[in-house]
């Protein structure tokens, strides 16, 4: 467990080095991230090298014991580089290339670019390959922020067009593929296919997913690349990239193949209020974070990363970049950083060490103000720091890995597929993985999130978000697992090639399940269809209700099923089969942690709802407990010499640890 800061010494007079780094060390500051936009100061001009800057602010930092993430400087390509090769920039679907004057301004399939960027990450890897000081590595800057996935450039199409060749071998394929037979839409050869863009109205929809897939692999080979070169020239360092919270735009398990650390940018306030959530969960939460956001992150950035995951960025104070940025609560930042540990972290860097007093991010807190004194983010960092030390002594055992008995498949080219073909203009793949996610987590259940290829065995219990394009050996590895396991609607709903399956859906599972869906409908936000548990005779009302989608069920005569809920039509609304449950509906809240918590019951596993607000996590010999909520939180029955953090009472904001019994 190790704590990090972000630090760019290129923003503040050389003088203040010094005594910034001995500050870090004296705050229990391990880890320094550096340099990630500072290409413009490194290569000033084409060709001419300025490494004495950088060559000092590194010494110094060694010098007071700290550790150096050192990163490769593509995220900023500088101006005289664009003016030179204008072809760089990423060009969006209105046609027109998207500027310089802000950040991430490259295209992925830029030939031009992807030289550059060889030659400065070779020229920084060279540098600093063998410094002792430097102990890791961070490919570029948060990959496809401000949507730039996805380039409509020549470059691209050109690109894509080889993409597809190698996909489909012949034009033929290609045609049946996407069923081009359709409106006429057959091509020649692969010379005549154009990016999906720009059509009179709804390109074809397997156009459009190739070319998401393609925008993905894309930033696979640009980040592969990276690490080659960071490998020859640092061999033995670990290799980290910072992806973005909940950002689903190119496929993370891909990119993280490369890599040796998975890490990602917490900040939960600003995700709040910019994500789907409803207002009145914006403001109930709002100055805390949702009780289930960071951690779903955590887990999702844990089950891809071959060490122990980081969290690169750290939310310390209110963010700059939302459309309204409140500060948190006092307690949050040190209860962030501990759950972030509590689910397996190696590290908490927190963004950044002092607050900028200029250009677009002046308004985001740091550890400290922009007049250099400590914020209360600072001294919520240095009592974690404490806290540390404190666990350590402890010998708790506190960072050993525990599997969990739940999994969640979570899997990126569903939120695309999604996206391209939504039938509903609110289905919102990633919002409903997070909802059960939720409802593990409000049963006070550990989750590992793993993609679909992942191994199952020993799982207990596993959790399929609305997964449309099923590996063909999905349900075989279901069935092996013995676990209990939930499949989300509109799962085996598509082929590969985004049709519908010759059998319907749910496509690989329907022989299992004996069941096909003959019929599907999209609900608008105000239309909810009401959903009776079967046997509960006690409510004259709803049990709950389906929202967003609503799979009408067949099931086969004469094959023994349960049906576990319906719909006040009569329509099935959870189907079980043997191990595997099929919901035909997103559910409310409230039913959804019902059923979950059924299933979980028929898994072996104990799990009961939590007060609002409150999660626990187990990690190692410890179990932590952190409360988000407005209440004090009373812990029964663990002995109070079993506490390493806190006491059994868990404040508002609070934390604890205890020793596992």
């Amino acid at each position: 467990m190790h704590l990090g800061v972000c630090y760019y010494p290129e923003h503040w007079p050389e003088s203040m080095w010094e005594g910034d780094a001995l500050r870090m060390k004296a705050l229990g500051i391990e880890r320094v991230r550096i340099a990630e936009f500072a290409w413009s100061r490194i290569e000033p001009t084409p060709g001419e090298f300025d490494w004495g800057w950088l060559d000092r602010a590194i010494d110094v930092l060694d010098r007071s014991g700290l550790r150096i993430v050192m990163c490769t400087p593509t995220a900023t390509p500088p101006k005289w580089l664009i003016d030179h090769h204008p072809d760089i920039l990423p060009v969006g679907p209105d046609g027109r290339a998207r500027g310089f004057g802000s950040r991430r301004h490259y295209d992925f399939s830029s030939p031009t670019y992807f030289e550059a960027a060889q030659r400065i990450c070779t020229a920084v890897a060279k540098r600093y390959g063998a410094h002792p000081a430097v102990a890791f590595w961070q490919t570029d800057n948060e990959f496809g922020c401000h949507q730039t996935v996805v380039s409509y450039s020549l470059a691209a199409l050109a690109r894509f067009r080889a993409w597809l060749r190698a996909r489909y071998g012949t034009i033929d394929a290609l045609n049946r593929a996407w069923g081009n037979v359709f409106w006429s839409m057959e091509y020649r050869g692969f010379e005549e296919i154009d990016a999906p863009v720009g059509t009179v109205t709804e390109a074809n929809p397997s156009h459009r997913l190739d070319y998401r897939r393609f925008a993905s692999d894309e930033v696979v080979r640009f980040n592969r690349m990276q690490a080659d070169i960071i490998r020859a020239h640092s061999p033995g360092r670990p290799i980290a990239h910072n992806f973005m919270q909940l950002f689903t735009e190119f496929d993370h398990y891909d990119v993280a193949a490369d890599l040796d650390i998975a890490t990602w940018d917490s900040y939960p306030l600003g995700a709040l209020e910019e994500l789907w959530f409803a207002p009145e969960v914006k403001a109930r939460w709002l100055r805390t974070g949702h009780p289930d956001f960071a951690s779903f992150n955590h887990d999702v950035y844990r089950g891809m990363s071959k060490l122990p995951f980081w969290v690169m960025e750290q939310q310390p104070g209110p963010v700059n970049w939302a459309h309204w940025n409140p500060s948190p609560l006092p307690g949050m930042v040190r209860l962030w950083s501990w759950e972030a540990f509590a689910h397996g972290a190696g590290c908490v860097s927190y963004f950044r060490w002092r607050q900028a007093p200029f250009a677009q991010e002046q308004m985001h807190a740091g550890l400290h103000t922009p007049d250099n004194r400590l914020d209360l983010g600072g001294t919520e960092a240095g009592q974690v720091s404490d806290e540390i030390q404190t666990v350590l002594a402890a010998k708790a055992d506190a960072t050993a890995d525990v599997k969990s008995s739940v999994a969640l498949v979570y899997d990126y080219p569903a939120k695309w597929l999604f996206e391209v073909h939504p039938q509903g203009a609110d289905f919102h793949y990633p919002r409903f993985a997070f909802e059960y996610y939720c409802a593990l987590r409000a049963l006070g259940l550990d989750v590992d999130v793993v993609p679909a290829d992942a191994p199952l065995d020993g799982y207990r219990m596993i959790v399929v978000p609305p997964l449309p394009v099923v590996p063909h050996d999905l349900p075989a590895r279901l069935a092996s697992s013995g676990a209990q396991v939930v499949l989300g609607p509109r799962t085996g709903s598509k082929t590969a090639d985004l049709q519908i399956p010759a059998n319907l859906p749910p496509g690989p599972f329907a022989e299992s399940l004996s069941l096909r869906v003959w019929r599907a409908e999209s609900l608008r936000p105000n239309v909810t269809v009401t959903v009776r548990l079967s046997g509960d005779e006690s409510n004259a009302g709803q049990d709950g209700y389906g929202r967003h989608w609503r799979d009408l069920i067949e099931l086969q005569p004469g094959v023994e099923h349960e049906v576990l809920a319906a719909f006040d039509d009569g329509h099935p609304a959870c189907v079980q089969r043997g191990g595997l449950h099929y919901f035909a509906s997103l559910f409310d809240e409230a039913l959804t942690t019902r059923l979950i918590a059924e299933i979980a019951k028929r898994a072996g596993l104990a799990a009961g709802l939590l007060p609002e607000g409150v999660r626990i996590s187990r990690r190692g010999g410890l179990t932590y407990v952190f409360n988000y909520g407005e209440r004090a939180h009373l812990i029964e029955g663990v002995d109070r010499a079993a506490f390493v953090i806190g006491q059994p009472q868990v404040e508002p904001q609070g934390i604890c640890a205890y020793r596992s019994t």
